[in-house]
């Protein structure tokens, strides 16, 4: 059958049709489109509360356009589902989102919680790169307004955090130098570590035997770190990097100025502006990681495939 998943976040509205096959007891999605448009919608939302108009017709504007490939596509209107994550958690006025988007393409939103949303991204991961026997996966999901922190197995999931720690929302609240001021970076580095304290609290970061990266800002830094003179999905996807090379391609991001970071030929123009606090995030992520399993994770991988996948996946309809 044919499903459709929309993913709204902070930064990024990504659109997944795809075709759901079922193998020998096991589920596998075929793709028939995947989109991506970075419309901000989170934009401001932290420091008002609310909606800005300007990032709502961003939002609005690409949603017509997703209307149309689902319509040539010919996904069912029962086979689609749709997600809005932080920023709409978080906003005061989120009832004309979810209006406008019901208006547009008929389906009601669903504002997940940081649990549920934890939730898909793990499944979405390992649906293409599964745990091995015995195995804890920690699946970290980098958006643009939270960070979801997934412990499993092949079993499902152990023991999951979201955090309000984001691209956006750092970028906005303290990396406003450009490039950034060293005072800047401290800052920070500092809410990060105070964060990350949060998550030992409920998801155990001295049992992960494997780290995987997914989203954006994570796909992004792979692609620096392996020097690609474009993105190439397929090279991204399942590259498994050492802890220090990662941390390397985050600081070099970080440190260079706007316009030699929107020169990159892997760099998307929606990230141009919040790529250096999203590799600030994730160089400390790392970091911690391998200090808190004793050096046992020694690697970062990257899924190419998150919260869009475990979104496609949780389709009612396609349960075996």
């Amino acid at each position: 059958m044919r499903v459709a998943a929309i993913d709204c976040g902070t930064n990024s509205i990504r659109l997944l049709i795809a075709d759901v096959v079922h193998d020998n007891g096991t589920v596998r999605l075929e793709d028939v489109a995947r989109e991506m448009r970075v419309v901000r919608l989170g934009q401001g939302v932290d420091a008002t509360g609310r909606f800005d108009d300007e990032a709502l017709e961003r939002t609005f504007a690409a949603l017509d356009e997703y209307h149309e490939l689902m319509t040539r596509h010919e996904v069912p209107g029962a086979a689609v589902r749709f997600v809005a994550t932080s920023a709409t958690r978080d906003a005061a006025n989120r009832q004309v989102f979810i209006d406008g988007v019901r208006e547009r393409i008929g389906i009601e939103p669903e504002v997940v919680s940081g649990d549920e949303e934890a939730a898909l991204s793990f499944a979405g991961a390992v649906s293409v790169h599964p745990p091995r026997a015995g195995e804890q996966v920690l699946v970290v999901d980098l958006g643009g307004g939270s960070t979801e922190f997934v412990l499993g197995t092949g079993a499902g999931v152990a023991a999951g955090r979201s955090i309000d720690m984001g691209c956006v929302r750092f970028t906005e609240r303290f990396l406003h130098g450009d490039p950034p001021t060293a005072e800047q970076i401290a800052a920070a580095e500092a809410e990060v570590a105070r964060f990350l304290d949060e998550v030992q609290q409920d998801v155990d970061l001295t049992r992960v035997d494997r780290l995987i990266g997914v989203a954006g800002t994570i796909t992004t830094i792979t692609a620096h770190a392996l020097d690609l003179d474009q993105y190439v999905p397929e090279e991204i996807d399942g590259a498994a990097l050492p802890l220090g090379v990662v941390a390397a391609a985050a600081t070099e991001l970080l440190e260079l100025p706007r316009d030699r970071r929107a020169a990159l030929p892997f760099m998307h123009p929606g990230r141009v502006d919040v790529i250096g606090a999203g590799a600030l995030i994730w160089r400390s992520v790392v970091r911690h990681v391998g200090d808190a399993t004793g050096g046992r994770v020694v690697a970062a991988a990257t899924s190419e495939h998150d919260i869009l996948d475990g979104i496609a996946l949780s389709v009612p309809a396609v349960a075996p």
